[in-house]
């Protein structure tokens, strides 16, 4: 018996400057055919009722990359949102951003905020970019929330839980993932959504990002609907 479609689709991005390489063309070029890759994941979401889709865009520790692909990365990303805002608009589709996004350049910060404006009354589906994010930063900026509360006496440490301490992270309001996808053939989790996808479901796949395509999407969430997801217990027809 097969499961249903997940609910919330993570995907680690990852490939991009090994597909360009591949091709003697820029690190530049294959973020740029990832831009591509984001468009037809999106769509095929959209095809499979997949009801959000979170994307690792830009890492807390994609800093220590070259200066140029850095800022290649930022123009990429507000040419991203002035050719998809109107796409995303007419496909009903509510964008957020999670993450630290204080170092990103003004003018990037400003499409990102006007974007999640334009768009937060959307109600078909659910893009979440992950920008200047780290898991574990994440964690610790949600751990001093929670101090600082309960400094103030606005928090009794005794009464913290699990649903307490998730209001603080950045993912607040936002179901866990079902599934989480990392194309490229590394089989590593690069500190993305650590808390989160404690019970997610992983697949990886060797196709690079920017050759990933719909039918590589349907063949995780028939994997994913294949499984026996059990939280740690047993399946129901089991002593």
């Amino acid at each position: 018996m097969r499961g249903p479609v997940p609910r919330h689709v993570a995907i680690i991005m990852d490939g991009n400057g090994r597909w360009a390489e591949k091709r003697n063309l820029s690190r530049a070029e294959g973020h740029r055919a990832g831009m591509r890759a984001l468009r037809r994941t999106v769509e095929a979401c959209r095809d499979l009722g997949i009801e959000i889709l979170t994307v690792y865009a830009f890492s807390t520790e994609n800093w220590k990359r070259p200066r140029d692909e850095v800022d290649a990365l930022m123009d990429l990303l507000g040419e991203w949102i002035h050719k998809e805002q109107q796409e995303l608009l007419d496909n009903d589709v509510q964008v957020r951003v999670i993450g630290f996004p204080g170092p990103l350049p003004p003018e990037t910060r400003r499409a990102l905020d006007d974007l999640v404006k334009a768009t937060s009354r959307n109600k078909g589906a659910v893009l979440c970019l992950a920008l200047n994010y780290g898991g574990r930063r994440e964690i610790v900026e949600a751990a001093r929330r929670v101090a600082e509360k309960a400094a103030r006496g606005l928090l009794d440490p005794a009464t913290l839980d699990e649903k307490a301490f998730e209001a603080e992270l950045e993912t607040a309001g936002i179901p866990e993932p079902d599934l989480l996808i990392r194309p490229s053939g590394e089989m590593r989790l690069s500190n993305f959504l650590l808390w989160q996808i404690a019970y997610t479901e992983l697949w990886f796949t060797p196709v690079l990002w920017p050759d990933f395509q719909p039918e590589h999407l349907a063949e995780a969430v028939e994997a994913y609907r294949s499984r026996d997801r059990r939280y740690g217990g047993l399946h129901e027809d089991k002593d």
